[in-house]
């Protein structure tokens, strides 16, 4: 799928869905998860080579890894409408003994999931495994990953960015949801982490920003500029400047919709903002 419409009107359904996930079972997070809509939709409707079918190790094509697992309902609704599980089966998210759990896992056998990212920080280590895996195995195809900024909080990603330069992990793109809100209050204030550009080319990797980053047209250029730079002895970072509850006027602009449901009046309120497109489940 490459047409710009098309990619805004799945988004929209994507949208649509994260928000009846978390108000059906009255838990979820879904400010980051509206926040990274056009970011996870435009990774697998356009940006990345995907095989038919769903095989563990991700074998001669492109892989991704969520590390901030909390914004399950967006990969969940993105993954279900790529094809990977059934779209009806959103509907059994956070609750027992189903496969969509509140952070995604491996053991329930979820197709598209290659990580468990309940604990925040490791991913980004694990994708750093997985593209080695890859250099080893002469597979040319790339691996992507996204962390939340406030994520990098965490020591063990400065010890994989370090080790990623060191490395010569090129094959590498590491995307921060930059939207400057966690679960406690802005980022300035529970941990300011300064320049994380100027952070990222200190470890000595190659580092762009996307401004518009719940702009598709501005998310793929700028994704596609980030892949041309891999090869190049250098791991990729892309700052993707994200609003957290994008699409829902009440919801953007501050942390409280972190990890809120939304009453039936504000998910009725919030749909009328997103009319259906693809149709709901």
């Amino acid at each position: 799928m490459s047409n710009i419409q098309q990619l805004q009107d799945f988004t929209t359904q994507v949208r649509r869905d994260i928000l009846r996930m978390v108000h059906a079972v009255n838990s979820g997070h879904p400010g980051g998860s509206l926040g990274c809509a056009e970011f996870l939709v435009a990774l697998y409707q356009d940006l990345m080579k995907r095989n038919e079918g769903f095989d563990m190790n991700g074998t001669n094509e492109d892989i991704f890894f969520l590390s901030n697992g909390h914004i399950s309902p967006v990969f969940y609704s993105v993954l279900a409408r790529s094809g990977y599980f059934p779209v009806s089966e959103l509907a059994t998210f956070r609750k027992l003994n189903t496969r969509l759990q509140g952070h995604p896992t491996t053991h329930e056998g979820l197709p598209g999931i290659r990580m468990a990212s309940g604990s925040l920080g490791q991913g980004l280590s694990v994708a750093i495994g997985a593209a080695q895996a890859k250099k080893l195995n002469n597979d040319n195809h790339l691996v992507y990953a996204l962390t939340g900024d406030g994520e990098l909080q965490e020591g063990q990603n400065w010890e994989a960015i370090m080790y990623a330069s060191a490395k010569n992990v090129d094959n590498l793109i590491a995307t921060v949801d930059y939207n400057g809100q966690q679960i406690d209050g802005s980022t300035k204030d529970v941990l300011n982490m300064g320049n994380l550009k100027a952070k990222f080319e200190a470890f000595d990797w190659d580092v762009l920003e996307i401004t518009e980053g719940n702009n598709i047209e501005a998310i793929i250029a700028g994704m596609n500029e980030a892949k041309s730079r891999t090869g190049k002895g250098k791991p990729v970072c892309v700052i993707l400047h994200t609003e957290m509850g994008n699409g829902v006027d009440f919801m953007m602009h501050t942390h409280a919709w972190h990890g809120k449901a939304p009453s039936d009046e504000q998910l009725a309120n919030a749909l009328g903002q997103n009319a259906a497109t693809l149709g709901d489940y």
